[in-house]
Order: structure tokens, then C-alpha cells, then sequence
């Protein structure tokens, strides 16, 4: 049977028939239905059954204040403990009614949900006339950007608003920040939302209230409804929340909805209200539709069919068959996010309800019903009374939060084992923590309390309310910040000139790994691209490189404090190593800077350290010396860099620079030079991460693709070889280089790495001189960067593997461990076997022979330096 009217409905669609299943039941609704309205529609009054106690519920409310609807989605991407009351319908939305709670999804969802950030000058919640009044009087006043966000599906347009619908805020925070979830309008199998990050200057609360019920014996049966929400069930949707009525309330705004109930079709069997006197208005409406007014009466109990669905209805006036029970206990002023915010409330008799007390933060208003203002589209005549319950009834049948199946009964073992204070009885109970969170049975239980302890509602006071307002899924919570969106990918602007090398993940950026030519390996590309960068020139896109511009007239000062060696010296043109420390003293990066003029530099640093060394600046900067003239600037990704290795690369780069003088009388190690690079405004640096003759070309960014043909097309008559990272390993690694992030582990020092040279002794302070100069950091015995070699020369050395005594037992646990390998690689200029380790007192023991254990098989290992090629530094100058 069908309880749709043929007319009527202000959110239905009846041009647009849509089709749903519950529990397989396929049920007809329209556009614009919520689940809960076409359930009633299809008068279906079972939603969901207790947690704990199995009886079966229905709906009660119209919106967030639901207790009972709660469902499981299963259609679409899926989704656990959706309330049907704010569930808006789609064709082929499949739910399951819920026996209290949700399951997650095992599939991957399909659901879209992304993340938003946006600034206001004023952010309005609630949709309501106070609402609407409070966003256009902040537009006509020039305020600037201001938002009007409501969880309703559509709202009013208002000139210089913007509005923002099917939006619910769910958390107030300090310094007026909110986070809002908008429903984005069901579509079909993909749904999804938008959570919001709002920044506003100035916050008004246009909540509204939420109705209260009146607690009652077997009230959660499915037929007992708020009055104010059965009769919006009407209004909005043209379906009769029942044939047959009793509406008991204590406020007008309840009596109303028994009007509107009678006026819609509903055969109003009775009125009761607890008041002993009714507005004159009101009692002349019904009068004029013959529906008997009982005052100070109240419900005592109800019946059920066996299926559990209301049937009579018990007051002090007497008996009634009927299938609807309409309780209206009063209107409570919605400050849930008023209390987010640290606002505090206080008991109002007035009101029967808690109201807000003066704002704790200047910039946050409360306004409307949301501030207990009495009024509102069902106007007030007498003022509510503060009723809560029935006199009468078992208090194991009295459910107070039917959510959490928590009863009178409960309430009162809390009391009786002392509990007193509303915060230790809601824990006790459990009342008000279910996904509702409380916000029909809060007040209600509050007051029931202070009657059970004979104390005024306003002694007993409230609890706390905390974010988040309404749930919030994982799935919206992580966003479209999952698999490949999990971190951003970032591409040089080489990338299309090298993208058909295999990739290494460098930070969050791609690097050609090596260039295989043919069917070659990953091992004879390597060792054909060292021989290359040896014997003559290879190139390779260093574009990844951190690049940090300093400008100010104290960055010389800001530079002898954050690196280990003295930089205020640095000429214009020259370029300088260092090793940057934490206060730890151990080493956080290294890099090169470039003096670019008097107040100008250029810092490299590490691909993947890039982030964290402008961190580490600006924290030092505004926390230690905001004194300083120094300003900060990550150019990364302005500059693109190629780099030019090989004894063979002053004669490729003369070719693309004629300008420039090349010779290493002119053009010296560490120097840099402003010149043009096949007709490109370039920057030219002669610094080399191989020990090879080398420069860097560094050009704007748009230019980085011409830049590599050009030097492609220089080079190809020396023969020129573009190589990838692990080449660049290996030549740094002959070199005894280290990389921060693979040769170090948080725990080394510059001595440690055998960079001892670039730490100065004579200046008064840098960060982490005074760690360094500590006895542990001075000990011999410290882990110390050596070269590794198999004592047979050709087995290969596994990165990570442990260094143990030579021959020692493996089985003998525990095997007492000397240090690790950092970095190994299958063949070097010589085509050898070579590694870098941290040992133990390791430069004192070169020559020794050890054992390197990965998987239980140790490769005999003979300690050598760390540079294993050109130990004299002779080749950097070709």
C-alpha cells in the first residue's frame, strides 16, 4: 500500500520516477526523496532493529537527528551507516536495513571524493531565515566573499552570497576554521563528496534547533514519530507518516504539526498536551477541525502488531487505535558547533532548552533558534514546558537513547552506583556515543537525570560536544589521495627527452635510471655509461637537484651559521661545498652554493632532501634569527640543468658556448659563469659529482628541452653518452662521495663520512659545533665511511649487508656486528666489484679483511679507502 498523496510534495520530482531496493524489496520513489520518505512511501515502518535488543524501529526523524534509520549502502562504491534520513535517492540505490551497525566495503571504492580549500571573509551555517537574513545583511554591508552553507539539497539565490548546499558543517575550530562535507547530487553507481577546508574571518551560527521526543514505554516502536518531522515527511514529500494520529507535545510547535497533520490528510484522533492551558489560536484550530484537545495529559504506553508496528496508543485520557504516535518534547537550540568552538550554554526556562552564553572568540555569532530565539515558521504563543518523560511505564522499556539501546533503566544503575555528574553517567551508559551522537537523546537524558536527582535541568548542566558533527568516512577523509594520487609525481621538463629510460623514484620525482641500448642489462648499460663519463663525455639531466635562491644582504651571516665551513667569504662567481648538520651534529645534507652577486646566492641540495633544507632554513630564520636580511625561495623548478662529464666536455661545451673561455685557466673548479649556451641565457658551472672534467648548464626551464638537443647534437661528434642514476652512483662512489639518505643514517657525523676538512675549528659557533665537539663524537671507534672490496675479486657485494669478523660463526647468535654496507655496485672504471660501508673505527682498520653477510653468505671483504679512482683529485681539471 502506498502512503504517497497524488499532489503535494516540495522536494519531489514526480516528472522523474527513480527505482530503489531494500533488503531486495524494490521500492518506487522520485527525485528528491530521501530513503526515509520512500520507505514511508512504500509504508515500509521497519528500518532497523536494536543493537543490543533486537526490537525492531522506525523512523522518527527528518534529518540528522535520526536515531533508528541508519542503513547500509550497497550499491555504488559502497557505504556503512547512512542515515535514510539524509540519504537523497538515486535509480538503482540498493540499501540494507542495519541491525545497529555497518560493515566496510571489501572492494576498492569507487566513490570520488576530493578535498577543498577556499578563504571568506564571512562564513554562514544554516539556510534558514536567520541564516539568509545574517549572509545578505554581510553582503549589503560590503564584507566581502561571503558563504551560506546548508545541508539542505537547494537554497535560495542571494545576491553576493555564494551558497553552497548539501553542505554540512562538521567541526568549528580556533581562528575560525571549519570543515565541511558536501553531498555531491547521487548520480548513480559513482557517488561521492567534497570535504571543505574553510578558512573564515568571521563565523555565524544559523543552526537552528533540533526537536526533542518525550521519552515514553515502547516509544522506540516503529509509528512513533517527532511530530515536527512527521508532518515536514508530509509537506516535503507528500507522504502520510501515518492514517490515524496522537500528537502529544509540550511545545506550540508540536501542536502545530498535528494541524498540518489534520490539514494534510492524517485523522488527528487527539491532542494532548502537557501544558494545563493552550494559546487561543491554536485551540480555535482545533476546535474548527473537531480533533479533542486533552491539557496536562501525557502518553502512557503503547501496542504493537507482531511484527512490532504501533497499533493504539495509551494516555491519561484514555485509549486510541492508531498507527501513528507524534511526540513533540520541545526545540533545542542547535550549539553543537557553538560548543566546538569552546562556546559554553546555559538552562533556559524560557526556552526549555540549553542556549549559548557570550562567545568564547570575538570572530563566532550565534544567531536565530540556534541562540534560543523563540518565533520561527511555527510561531510560539505560551512558553514550552520543561516535560522529558511519562509519568509512568517500566524503566527497562523507557528508551532514552534507542541509538545505543540505553534506557531509563540504565540511567537509573548509574545513578544507584553513584554516578552524579552527566559527563561519568553518559560513559557509563553509553548514552549519546553512537555514530547519532546524541543529538535527539542528549537533552532528553540530561533532563530525565536532573529529574532523577531532584535537581534544576540547569545544575545538572550538559556535556561537551566535539567534532565531528556528523560521521566521516575514510574514504572522504583520505580523498583522492590514494594509489597513484597518494604523492605527487614530479617530471623535469627533460622528461619527454629521456622518458623511454627505466625510471627511478628519486623523492617524489622521476630520474632516468639508465639508457639500455638494444637487449642490454641493466649492468653492461651501466658499465658502458661509466666508460663513457671516463674515457670521454656523457651527459645527464641534473634538473632534480634541490635549488634554493637566497636574497638579502645577511645570507653570508645565515650560511656561516647553518653550514659546517665558513661561506661570508665567497666570492661573486665562486662556488663552495658544505656540509649542513642538525644540532645533533649529525649531517642533514650537503650541497653546493653559488654567489650569484652581493646579496644574491644559489644553493644545490639533494634531490630528495630539497624540502627539508628550506624547512630547516625558514625554521632557523624565524625562529633564531629573524633579525637577519635574508629571504628564501625554492627555484627548483625554474631551472633546468644538464650536466656535462668526461674528459671530453670542455670541448662540447666550448662548442655550445663560444663565448665562454673554457680553459682551466679561465674557468676554474668551483667557479661559475654567466654566458650563452647555444643562444640560451645560461649559467655555467663548473663543479663535477663524478671527478671528472664537468659541467653543469643551467638554463630556465623552458628552455631544458632545446638545451639537451643542443648538447646532444655538440657532443654526438665525441661520441656523447647520456647516463642515469646509477651511473652517477658509481662514479661518485669510485670517488668516495657520499650520498646524505644512503651513506648516512641520521647517526654520522661530517668526521665520520671523512669530511672532518670541511668542518672549520676557528669559528665561533654554527649549528651543531657544540655536538661535534662531545667526547662520543670524537670517538676512535666510530662508525667511519670505508671502501669495500671482494678479497676475490669478482663477488658481488650486496647493499645492506653486515660486516662481521672474517669467518665468524652466523649461527653463533648473537653475531656481533662491526657495520653495514651503504652502497654496492657490480663494477667500477676497472670493472670490479666495489662497495662503501660504515665500520666501526674504520679508517684504522684498511687492509683488514671481513666477512659482508646478506641472507647468511658471507663475501669476504677487504677494507679499503673510500676513493677507489683517482685518489690525487687530478682528472676534475681534464
Amino acid at each position: 500500500m502506498s502512503r504517497r498523496l497524488d499532489h503535494g510534495g516540495t522536494r519531489i520530482d514526480r516528472s522523474r520516477p527513480v527505482r530503489v531496493t531494500v533488503d531486495g524489496q524494490e521500492l518506487a520513489a522520485y527525485a528528491g526523496d530521501t530513503l526515509a520518505s520512500a520507505m514511508l512511501a512504500a509504508d515500509l515502518p521497519l528500518v532497523a532493529r536494536g543493537i543490543y535488543s533486537g526490537r525492531p524501529r522506525g523512523i522518527v526523524g527528518v534529518g540528522a537527528e535520526e536515531p533508528h534509520a541508519w542503513v547500509q549502502v550497497l550499491s555504488g562504491g559502497g557505504e556503512p551507516m547512512v542515515q535514510a534520513t539524509l540519504l537523497e535517492v538515486y535509480d538503482g540505490l540498493a540499501v540494507e536495513r542495519l541491525a545497529g551497525r555497518g560493515r566496510l566495503p571489501l572492494d576498492p571504492e569507487s566513490d570520488r571524493h576530493d578535498t577543498l580549500f577556499s578563504h571568506w571573509e564571512v562564513v554562514v551555517v544554516g539556510g534558514g531565515a536567520a541564516g539568509r537574513r545574517a549572509a545578505a545583511q554581510a553582503a549589503a554591508a560590503g564584507a566581502g566573499r561571503v558563504l551560506l552553507v546548508d545541508d539542505q539539497p537547494a537554497l535560495e539565490h542571494l545576491d553576493g552570497v555564494t551558497v553552497l548546499a548539501r553542505t554540512t558543517v562538521t567541526g568549528l575550530y580556533g581562528h575560525g576554521r571549519l570543515v565541511a562535507v558536501e553531498r555531491l547530487p547521487a548520480t548513480g553507481q559513482i557517488g561521492g563528496a567534497r570535504l571543505h577546508h574553510l578558512q573564515a574571518g568571521r563565523v555565524v551560527l544559523a543552526t537552528g534547533s533540533q526537536e526533542r521526543p518525550l521519552a515514553l514505554e515502547d516509544g522506540d516502536r516503529p509509528g512513533v514519530m517527532l511530530a515536527c518531522a512527521a508532518a515536514d515527511h508530509l509537506r516535503r514529500y507528500a507522504v502520510l507518516p501515518g492514517e490515524r494520529a496522537v500528537v502529544w507535545a509540550a511545545h506550540d510547535p508540536g501542536l502545530h504539526a498535528a494541524i498540518e497533520l489534520a490539514d494534510g490528510g492524517v485523522e488527528v484522533l487527539a491532542v494532548l498536551d502537557v501544558r494545563d492551558e493552550m494559546g487561543e489560536p491554536l485551540a480555535a484550530a482545533f476546535a474548527a477541525r473537531g480533533i479533542p484537545v486533552h491539557l496536562g495529559a501525557e502518553v502512557t504506553g503503547t501496542d504493537g502488531t507482531d511484527d512490532g508496528r504501533l497499533n493504539r496508543v495509551h494516555t491519561s485520557a484514555g485509549s486510541y487505535d492508531a498507527d501513528l504516535l507524534a511526540v513533540s518534547g520541545g526545540a533545542d537550540p542547535a550549539v553543537q558547533l557553538w560548543s566546538h568552538a569552546g562556546g559554553r550554554t546555559r538552562w533556559s526556562d524560557e526556552v526549555a532548552g540549553f542556549v549559548p552564553l557570550p562567545g568564547p572568540e570575538g570572530r563566532v555569532s550565534i544567531v536565530g533558534a540556534a541562540a534560543g530565539e523563540l518565533g520561527g515558521p511555527r510561531p510560539t504563543y505560551l512558553a514550552p514546558a520543561t516535560h522529558f518523560r511519562s509519568s509512568v511505564g517500566d524503566p527497562e522499556r523507557v528508551f532514552l537513547d534507542p541509538h545505543r539501546d540505553a534506557t531509563l533503566h540504565d540511567l537509573r544503575r548509574a545513578h544507584t552506583a553513584g554516578l552524579t555528574s552527566v559527563e561519568h553517567v553518559k560513559r557509563f551508559t553509553t548514552i549519546g556515543t553512537g555514530a547519532d551522537q546524541g543529538r535527539g537523546s542528549g537533552v532528553l537524558s540530561v533532563g530525565v537525570l536532573a529529574q532523577e536527582l531532584g535537581l534544576p535541568v540547569g545544575e545538572v548542566g550538559t556535556t561537551t560536544y566535539r567534532p565531528p558533527y556528523l560521521p566521516l568516512s575514510f574514504g572522504l577523509l583520505a580523498g583522492r589521495n590514494r594509489g597513484e594520487l597518494s604523492d605527487p609525481v614530479r617530471l623535469s621538463q627533460l622528461h619527454d627527452r629521456v622518458a623511454h629510460a627505466p625510471m627511478e623514484n628519486v623523492g617524489q620525482w622521476k630520474r632516468p635510471w639508465f639508457f639500455p641500448a638494444a637487449e642490454e642489462t641493466l649492468d653492461d648499460a651501466v658499465a658502458r655509461e661509466v666508460r663513457a663519463v671516463r674515457t670521454g663525455v656523457g651527459m645527464m639531466d641534473a634538473s632534480t637537484l634541490g635549488k634554493i635562491l637566497l636574497q638579502g644582504t645577511d645570507v653570508g651571516v645565515l650560511l656561516d651559521r647553518v653550514y659546517t665551513n665558513l661561506f661570508s667569504t665567497l666570492k661573486t662567481g665562486k662556488v663552495r661545498y658544505g656540509v649542513m648538520c642538525g644540532p645533533d651534529g649529525m649531517v642533514i645534507d650537503d650541497g653546493t652554493t653559488a654567489r650569484l652577486s652581493e646579496t644574491e646566492w644559489l644553493m644545490s641540495t639533494t634531490t630528495g632532501n630539497a624540502a627539508t633544507v628550506l624547512d630547516a632554513l625558514e625554521e632557523w630564520h624565524q625562529t633564531e634569527w629573524p633579525e637577519l636580511d635574508v629571504t628564501m625561495t625554492s627555484v627548483t623548478d625554474q631551472w633546468s640543468v644538464v650536466a656535462v662529464a668526461g674528459p671530453r666536455s670542455r670541448e662540447v661545451v666550448a662548442a655550445l658556448a663560444p663565448g665562454l673561455d673554457c680553459s682551466a685557466e679561465a674557468f676554474g673548479f668551483m667557479e661559475w659563469r654567466s654566458t650563452h649556451v647555444a643562444g640560451i641565457p645560461a649559467r655555467v658551472m663548473r663543479i663535477s659529482f663524478s671527478g671528472e672534467l664537468a659541467f653543469e648548464l643551467n638554463v630556465p626551464s623552458w628552455w631544458g628541452a632545446a638545451l639537451w638537443d643542443a648538447v646532444a647534437q655538440a657532443g654526438a661528434a665525441y661520441g656523447i653518452t647520456p647516463y642515469g642514476t646509477e651511473t652517477m652512483h658509481v662514479l661518485r662512489a669510485e670517488k668516495g662521495f657520499p650520498i646524505v639518505g644512503q651513506d648516512t643514517d641520521g647517526t654520522v657525523t661530517p668526521y665520520d663520512l671523512g669530511l672532518g676538512w670541511a668542518v672549520s675549528r676557528k669559528r665561533a659557533d654554527f649549528v651543531g659545533k657544540r655536538s661535534l665537539a662531545r667526547a662520543d663524537a670524537q670517538r676512535p671507534d666510530r662508525r667511519h665511511l670505508v671502501g669495500l672490496r671482494p678479497v676475490d675479486g669478482t663477488s658481488r657485494i650486496v647493499e645492506g649487508a653486515q660486516l662481521v669478523a672474517h669467518g665468524a660463526d652466523l649461527m653463533a647468535y648473537p653475531v656481533p656486528m662491526a657495520g653495514h654496507v651503504t652502497s654496492a655496485y657490480p663494477a667500477g672504471h676497472d670493472g670490479r666489484p666495489f662497495a662503501l660501508a660504515l665500520l666501526d673505527g674504520g679508517r684504522d682498520r684498511i687492509g683488514e679483511v671481513l666477512d659482508a653477510v646478506d641472507d647468511l653468505v658471507p663475501v669476504p671483504v677487504r677494507v679499503t679507502g673510500p676513493v677507489s679512482y683517482d685518489e690525487e683529485g687530478a682528472r676534475r681539471d681534464g
